[in-house]
């Protein structure tokens, strides 16, 4: 009787130590939901990818709404939002092998613009999106209106959240200061310092068709341009050739038509 009892407590064990394993296999697992109707609907990127392409982004995508958290605040998201905001993650790292945006934990969703209080009524509100620092460290607040607007036919060469997932990267190794060190090999890096206040110069001269919210600093420089390299691919090829090829060597893609 006493062996029964333990050959069942050996069993129960065993059991529970399979169940327990499997399950955690099962929360590496991503769940992979049929996105494509709302990317080919209002994502450009993708539809211009060929079928293998389309695949790995669709993966990407999936990827990165398994791992974060996104919430609206005074708005409710759905999955066109849900869709919008990965492809602004996927965009920027599409060319990389491997990457996890281990600095971001949280998307928060305003219905607009928003001020450095982040309240979103009254008062002067003109911020479009923000990565959090300090007590909000981890956390990208983005408005709505923009995040649409930046996919939208009018974007111009301009997209919020690009620009905020572009801070993310910078970030990344440890300073928000326009050299992303993670994706610049050491020997390009005094080069782009030279070209981003080159440029900046250029912009402030008004010879330059670069947003002038560049000139804010290196950071900002970096997060501005590539909005343009991803938004405006062709066009900054041909108007800034060399800022184009410095951008196609940090983010390894090659996005202009000849």
């Amino acid at each position: 009787m006493v062996f029964i009892l333990i050959g069942f407590i050996v069993l129960a064990l065993v059991g529970y130590f399979i169940l327990k394993n499997n399950k955690s296999k099962l929360a590496g697992v991503v769940a992979n939901t049929d996105y494509k109707p709302i990317l080919l609907q209002n994502i450009s990127f993708y539809r211009e990818l060929d079928d293998a392409g389309k695949l790995l982004f669709e993966q990407k995508v999936n990827s990165f709404l398994a791992g974060i958290t996104i919430e609206g605040v005074g708005t409710v998201v759905d999955d066109t939002d849900r869709v919008m905001i990965a492809s602004s993650a996927v965009i920027p790292i599409f060319g990389f092998k491997d990457w996890e945006y281990r600095n971001l934990t949280n998307v928060i969703l305003y219905p607009d613009t928003f001020d450095g209080e982040f309240q979103f009524e009254g008062g002067s509100r003109n911020i479009l999106g923000m990565v959090g620092s300090g007590y909000m460290n981890g956390q990208m607040i983005l408005s709505r209106a923009a995040l649409i607007k930046g996919f939208s036919k009018s974007a111009g060469k301009e997209n919020t959240a690009i620009h905020e997932f572009v801070h993310l990267l910078d970030k990344s190794d440890g300073a928000t200061d326009g050299v992303p060190e993670n994706l610049l090999a050491h020997e390009y890096v005094l080069p782009w310092l030279k070209m981003i206040h080159q440029e900046i110069h250029k912009i402030e001269e008004g010879k330059s068709d670069i947003n002038p919210y560049a000139v804010t600093n290196e950071a900002e420089f970096f997060a501005v341009v590539a909005e343009y390299f991803f938004q405006k691919p062709t066009e900054l090829k041909h108007k800034h050739p060399e800022l184009y090829e410095i951008l196609s060597t940090i983010f390894m893609q090659d996005r202009a038509d000849d």
